[in-house]
């Protein structure tokens, strides 16, 4: 081989080492606004049948309001209470109400320290398999638990859609 020959193979293989990793897209999926809309308004919906004035709030995979309803009737309270639970449920992948628990076991945690966090029952996670992709919190129902109720239906008019 010529030294011209040796010079091509050398920079070849310098190209090769320096060529950079294969860099792979995160592949995921996230909330339609649609999806968000109809959550939003079959948990309102719910709620108002019982008789429960209630706002709701749907956040996505980062904690971002996608939808936000406030619900004829409802105190003005009701729509920063249904996003921070909205929120704490989406940050710490659980029912915001298991919060308490989890603060009484754990006090050093700090979680009550963060902003837009609440322990009050009424929101839950919105998940495809075990990824949590977003979340949903109501509030204005004479109850967490009612609250809850409301969510859990929004949820499951499109649980069919979260595969």
């Amino acid at each position: 081989m010529s030294v011209a020959s040796y010079r091509l193979a050398a920079i070849g293989l310098a190209c090769a080492l320096v060529t950079p990793a294969s860099a792979q897209l995160l592949a995921r999926k996230d909330l339609s606004a649609a999806m968000a809309l109809t959550i939003a308004e079959t948990a309102i919906a719910t709620c108002t049948a019982n008789g429960y004035r209630v706002s709701a709030t749907v956040v996505g995979r980062n904690g971002e309001v996608l939808v936000q309803i406030r619900g004829d009737g409802t105190g003005p309270h009701t729509m920063e209470n249904s996003f921070k639970k909205a929120y704490t449920a989406r940050t710490f992948r659980i029912p915001s109400g298991e919060m308490e628990e989890r603060l009484k076991k754990n006090p050093q945690m700090g979680a009550q320290y963060l902003t837009g966090f609440t322990t009050a029952r009424g929101a839950l996670p919105i998940m495809i398999g075990e990824e949590v992709i977003g979340a949903v919190g109501v509030s204005g129902a004479p109850g967490g638990d009612k609250d809850e109720a409301c969510v859990k239906a929004g949820i499951e008019k499109v649980a069919d859609q979260l595969k």
